[in-house]
């Protein structure tokens, strides 16, 4: 009959939408209304001491140019990760594809123990870089000149920011990965077939073909990898040494206020943390909306 409404198996609009709002609200928006709240409770000049604080500003040039640095090198190394998964059958190939998601499941601080244990300047890596004067390793280049060269460059991986970059990058990989891999596989081949046979090259048909066609998936990841590591905490907190004005991250300094029951401080700091999060989501959704954009207007 006409009146007679359709009954469905699963939970209609109404109870769906209500138990959405409930939960977001609860797990995110409350939380965040209490952060704002929380921030703004202290008197203005704390506030402003806050904002204008070199310590600060210099965590936040820490987390971002480190951060920047690793989704840069996640952007390359993950998509040829990604293409080799799905363009080429290899022995090992489902091995390297279980370890991608090693960074998701293990936890970050055991991540953090480990690239310290190999890059710190005793370590099977990190001592390669220490003049013999350091470290034991340089005996074999004592008397070839190398040891100036290592001390004139005086390169640096753990307590320094390349070593934060190497932790972000380690973390950040399985994001852009993941996030081309489906891409890629749903790509059909005739039409690169079709350009083979009409005698394009490789790279020709790689740049204006499947590039893209994967740029909003490859966009998509490189934003969640940056916005991955300008969060992180577990595995940069022990490679980075945690030196004020040098290699202190936003999140150990938020962590650092905690300790010193500086609460107004810390909130300050996280919601300027929030804003930077909020601003990174933003400029995702509109660099995907003009990939789209730019794929369907061809």
């Amino acid at each position: 009959m006409w009146g007679k409404r359709k009954t469905s198996v699963i939970p209609g609009f109404g109870l769906s939408m209500g138990y959405a709002m409930v939960y977001l609200s609860l797990i995110v928006l409350i939380p965040f209304i209490l952060l704002f709240i929380k921030a703004a409770s202290g008197d203005w000049a704390a506030v402003w001491d806050v904002l204008s604080s070199k310590r600060v500003w210099s965590a936040f040039y820490v987390s971002l140019s480190t951060s920047l640095y690793a989704a840069f090198a996640n952007a390359i190394i993950g998509l040829i990760l990604a293409w080799t998964l799905v363009r080429y059958s290899f022995f090992g190939r489902k091995f390297l594809d279980a370890l991608i998601d090693l960074p998701f499941a293990l936890p970050t601080a055991v991540a953090g123990i480990a690239l310290t244990t190999l890059y710190a300047k005793n370590g099977w890596i990190g001592s390669l870089f220490t003049p013999y004067t350091e470290g034991s390793i340089g005996v074999f280049f004592e008397n070839t000149g190398i040891n100036a060269l290592l001390r004139q460059w005086d390169i640096k991986i753990a307590y320094a920011p390349l070593g934060i970059s190497l932790a972000l990058l380690f973390i950040g990989l399985p994001f852009v990965v993941r996030t081309l891999q489906p891409v890629l596989q749903d790509l059909e081949t005739d039409v690169e077939e079709a350009a083979m046979t009409l005698g394009a090259s490789s790279w020709r048909i790689f740049w204006r073909i499947i590039f893209p066609s994967i740029l909003p998936a490859w966009l998509t990841g490189v934003t969640l990898s940056f916005a991955r590591g300008i969060g992180e905490y577990g595995s940069v907190v022990f490679i980075s040494g945690n030196i004020p004005f040098k290699t202190e991250i936003v999140p150990l300094l938020i962590v650092t206020q905690l300790e010193e029951y500086d609460y107004v401080a810390a909130a300050v700091i996280a919601v300027m943390m929030l804003l930077v999060s909020f601003g990174l989501l933003f400029l995702m959704n509109t660099l995907q909306w003009l990939a789209r954009r730019r794929i369907q207007s061809t």
